[in-house]
């Protein structure tokens, strides 16, 4: 079988502040926002746009989200883009494109959003951990995990 790759690398500001939910397995699961901007030039004058992306995070990583982030936060995240399809109600099928991450960068200072670059007050999860407790993609998203049992 031939080798394939799904990463994702994102820096951008939470559009949101992190939602924390449980499973009925109890693991946990942390969604928000991450816009990201772009610009070119076209015609001479100077475009914008940004674009908006789901982000999720699984079980320890997910709670850490939870409490680091907050709405306005730039962060640094790491991960695979997953859609995944359920039948509403109405019964019509549904599509959600999401990014799973396994790796997170605060890059916010402590003192407030919006004010440090990269590098600058950043701190990563793992660091604040202790490397015996990195966050990796073993603690990401549980493969024991039905579609209908996602709690969003």
């Amino acid at each position: 079988m031939a080798r394939s790759v799904n990463k994702v690398i994102l820096i951008g500001n939470l559009t949101r502040d992190p939602e924390l939910k449980y499973t009925p397995q109890g693991h946990a699961v942390c969604t928000f926002g991450i816009a990201t901007n772009r610009e070119w030039v076209s015609n001479g004058e100077k475009q914008e746009a940004a674009d908006f992306h789901n982000i999720v995070a699984w079980n320890k990583l997910g709670e850490l989200c939870s409490q680091l982030l907050s709405k306005g936060a730039k962060t640094y995240v790491e991960g695979r883009i997953q859609t995944r399809s359920w039948e509403g109600e109405d019964k019509v099928k549904r599509y959600r494109t999401e990014i799973v991450i396994d790796e997170m960068v605060v890059l916010t200072s402590k003192g407030g959003v919006g004010g440090a670059g990269a590098g600058e007050g950043s701190q990563e999860v793992a660091g604040e951990m202790g490397e015996a407790d990195a966050v990796s993609g073993d603690d990401a998203a549980p493969e024991d995990i039905a579609s209908d049992e996602v709690p969003f």
